[in-house]
């Protein structure tokens, strides 16, 4: 059964914290600040980018995944961090970028889809949120990323590939179980389904050697190996 083994996943969130019992290791990370510089602090304090690379790792353990932070205090942060939060990442030559969150905000658009594009030529690709309560989020309503809606329907394990004209992808909006806490008082929301793409997607792509498009990724998805 495959695992993920090889393929580096980049998680834009608040960061992780390497010692929760649901983080069975963490490959490196950055911290992004709202003016786009770096720096080595990539430890989570908000609990959110824990629980969203745990759900990746729980289905990709294999995988190469790394921490970066963009969140400080609360879960806002600015259009040119994410940019460079994506170029960080392309720089690197990361195969799946985590992006759970993003804007409503149609004017940043277009910086964010060049850093998609930048990524995209660097032979990675863009999991995001293309859609919750009713607005459309970028980048992941951009044709160059895996969109994601959620859908409590779809089991925590699997996911859906919806289909024309958007060629969605919609999974579950929970991540992993705490155990004694019911479902209905964990973490729940559009960052967890993004999650479940992601980690379903990272354990599909290893040994997957042709080109990282939206529409292999697809095809991965739904059990398909592209022509390539």
């Amino acid at each position: 059964m495959t695992a993920g083994r090889g393929v580096s996943v980049a998680v834009i969130d608040s960061g992780v914290n390497p010692d929760h019992p649901h983080v069975s290791g963490v490959a490196g990370g950055v911290r992004i600040d709202l003016a786009g510089d770096a720096s080595d602090d990539y430890v989570d304090r908000l609990g959110h980018g824990t629980a969203v690379f745990a759900a990746i790792q729980e289905k990709a353990p294999a995988a190469d995944i790394f921490a970066v932070r963009v969140f400080e205090d609360r879960l806002r942060t600015s259009a040119r961090a994410l940019v460079a939060a994506i170029d960080w990442a392309a720089e690197r030559r990361m195969r799946v970028v985590n992006l759970s969150l993003g804007t409503v905000r149609e004017e940043h658009a277009g910086p964010l889809g060049e850093a998609v594009d930048r990524l995209v030529r660097a032979g990675g690709v863009v999991v995001a949120a293309a859609e919750a309560d009713g607005q459309r989020w970028w980048p992941g309503s951009l044709p160059s990323a895996v969109g994601v809606v959620m859908d409590a329907a779809v089991p925590r394990e699997c996911v859906e590939v919806l289909g024309a004209p958007d060629w969605l992808v919609a999974a579950s909006p929970y991540p992993r179980p705490i155990p004694g806490v019911p479902v209905e008082a964990n973490l729940n929301g559009i960052s967890f389904a993004v999650a479940n793409v992601t980690g379903v997607l990272a354990r599909r792509l290893e040994g997957f050697s042709g080109p990282l498009t939206p529409d292999a990724c697809r095809g991965l998805l739904i059990g398909e190996t592209p022509d390539e």
